[in-house]
């Protein structure tokens, strides 16, 4: 309930809330979260992802990795309602999108010191002004 000018509660007369249901300001958490994508889409831009070979001891094992799968999807079309056709397909999909993420290799591309600061205050200022708003206010 809000006040009216004689300091009587208004049934009805809600104070408007900020970001979060707090009195913080929906300015701030805007601006925030521009920030902070602008400072994740800039920090996305310098990461280059690239992927190696599957090796177990020296051998390529990605044709090994499909066994699971592909036995299970035999049971499967054999019988749908095969509980272990189901655990092996699931259990080798599982196993390659593992392996896909296990062998990937991440790098920050080179950069200027003046572009990493700039990508920093912008992520970090970003969250900082987000966490703000959403803290209430004494």
């Amino acid at each position: 309930m809000g006040l009216d000018e004689r300091g009587m509660a208004t049934p009805g007369a809600e104070k408007p809330r900020g970001a979060g249901g707090t009195p913080g300001g929906l300015g701030e958490f805007f601006s925030g979260l521009a920030m902070a994508i602008a400072g994740g889409y800039l920090l996305l831009q310098q990461v280059t992802v690239s992927s190696g070979m599957w090796q177990l001891w020296g051998y390529n094992a990605f044709g090994l990795s499909l066994v699971p799968l592909l036995i299970g999807i035999v049971m499967l079309f054999f019988d749908g309602k095969s509980k272990l056709g189901w655990l092996l397909t699931g259990g080798g999909a599982l196993i390659i999108l593992v392996g896909i993420i296990t062998n990937l290799t991440i790098f920050f591309r080179p950069t200027s010191l003046f572009n990493t600061l700039v990508i920093l205050v912008l992520l970090f200022g970003g969250v900082g002004l987000i966490a703000r708003s959403l803290r209430t206010k004494a």
